[in-house]
């Protein structure tokens, strides 16, 4: 991301408020994108990482693994940081050529089956906790096994039980608990691991050091 005056005053006002805290540093940027995002301090304690979470996610980005998200909005919003570093190839689930199904919302099946195409990719679920739901079924169904889940939707039923279910995972992946949430949320979360990706592992693609 490039920064300007604004956005480093910004920055400071956040971590001038938030102050101590024990998070890693990289875990530390991840959240205060977020807040820059959305200027709401609450998701200081709501976002959570799984072990290994950033690690998996980072090399899984430096190797260009497939990306899969639920909704056009993550993909616009994540589109020109993947463009600039690692170009890795991004799917959006209501873009996906399936069959209907009535059962299923169109978000649910279309990350279902792009899921199956890229068993290893890294999911990216912001908006449809449908969606969320589906891949946590196929995660305990040991049909994917991806690099990383990223589970930020919103809502007042069946969200927290959906993120729950993605806590509970053996999977490698970024939430945000309870109620809140939301596609600018993920994009947040996704612009910022890049971003410590490619400080980590962008001279090497460069061939520079």
């Amino acid at each position: 991301m490039e920064w300007h005056v604004t956005d480093a005053q910004s920055l400071a006002i956040i971590d001038r408020e938030i102050g101590e805290h024990t998070l890693s540093l990289a875990e530390y940027e991840i959240v205060r994108r977020v807040i820059y995002a959305t200027a709401d301090f609450e998701y200081k304690s709501l976002i959570r990482f799984s072990e290994l979470a950033l690690q998996s996610g980072a090399a899984a980005l430096a190797a260009r693994t497939t990306i899969v998200v639920d909704v056009p909005m993550v993909q616009v919003g994540i589109a020109t940081t993947i463009q600039n570093t690692f170009s890795n190839p991004v799917y959006c689930s209501m873009e996906a050529l399936t069959r209907p199904q009535k059962e299923k919302t169109r978000a649910a099946w279309g990350i279902e089956t792009l899921a199956r195409r890229y068993p290893e990719g890294i999911f990216v679920v912001g908006q449809a906790q449908t969606a969320l739901t589906a891949i946590s079924e196929l995660i305990e169904a040991e049909e994917i096994r991806p690099a990383l889940v990223i589970g930020t939707p919103s809502g007042f039923i069946g969200a927290d039980t959906a993120k729950e279910r993605l806590a509970e995972s053996l999977v490698p992946h970024i939430r945000v608990e309870g109620r809140k949430g939301s596609a600018v949320v993920a994009a947040a979360i996704v612009s910022g691991l890049v971003d410590l990706a490619w400080q980590a592992y962008g001279q090497e693609r460069n061939g520079i050091g």
